[in-house]
């Protein structure tokens, strides 16, 4: 996991957690409870998909580092 998210990330993803509990507890099981479930989702979100540029990105470079040897092994061959 700290492979992917950075302290920062690590930080905003606590401190979502705590305000979502806190307004939990301080509003109640009221109809503000969707607007509440709707910002936290929508942090969810944000979070998931970084996390998902994380490993795609991580992918690419190990398919980058993959081509640049096949190049370099080609130009040897071809000396």
């Amino acid at each position: 996991m700290r492979n992917y998210f950075d302290p920062a990330s690590i930080v905003v993803i606590l401190i979502t957690l705590v305000l979502f509990i806190t307004a939990l507890f301080y509003k109640g099981f009221t109809h503000d409870l969707l607007l509440e479930a709707g910002v936290f989702l929508v942090s969810v979100k944000l979070i998931l998909l970084s996390f998902r540029n994380s490993v795609f990105i991580s992918d690419l470079k190990k398919e980058l580092r993959e081509i640049k040897e096949l190049i370099k092994n080609q130009k040897v061959n071809d000396n």
